[in-house]
């Protein structure tokens, strides 16, 4: 998947023009505050999982982390993340740039609890250098998620 296919997707969502793109990596949550010039939290980072029923991404706030427990009683086994290598394999994005949108087929997306604090956060937008401002509302019909879990811990 390409940053030009995320783009396209999110205006076909009604959400042209929000991506930002910037000439320095944004693949951690600090580097992509830094180039926003945003607080950490809201940063809508996107983790990928496995789990038994194939691979799940969870999309959280920049200063959360996975809560093993309520990972757990959520999906029903402990916590799994992809691999380096797993993640661009099994969800298309690159490491620091995977996005809850264009899921390939099977994959499915979560938002977590943690980001209902904000009214916008900032996802990747499908590369390293890359973010896409968005309300909840905006990322809830962009990135068409089974649902709100609660998975997560404030750091």
């Amino acid at each position: 998947m390409t940053i030009e296919q995320v783009k396209a997707y999110l205006a076909d969502c009604g959400l042209a023009g929000r991506v930002h793109e910037f000439d320095v990596s944004s693949a951690t949550v600090e580097l992509a505050a830094q180039a926003l010039g945003c607080e950490p939290c809201l940063i809508a980072k996107t983790m990928s999982f496995l789990v038994d029923e194939g691979v799940v991404l969870i999309v959280l706030a920049g200063d959360a982390r996975v809560d093993n427990t309520k990972f757990k009683a959520a999906f029903h086994q402990k916590v799994k993340m992809l691999s380096h290598e797993q993640v661009s394999l099994l969800t298309g994005f690159p490491v620091g740039g995977v996005c809850p949108f264009l899921a390939p087929e099977g994959v499915r997306v979560y938002l977590d609890e943690s980001l209902r604090r904000f009214e916008t956060v900032y996802p990747a937008a499908g590369s390293r250098n890359s973010a896409v401002r968005l309300t909840l509302p905006e990322l809830e019909r962009a990135a068409r998620p089974q649902g709100w879990v609660d998975v997560s811990k404030l750091a």
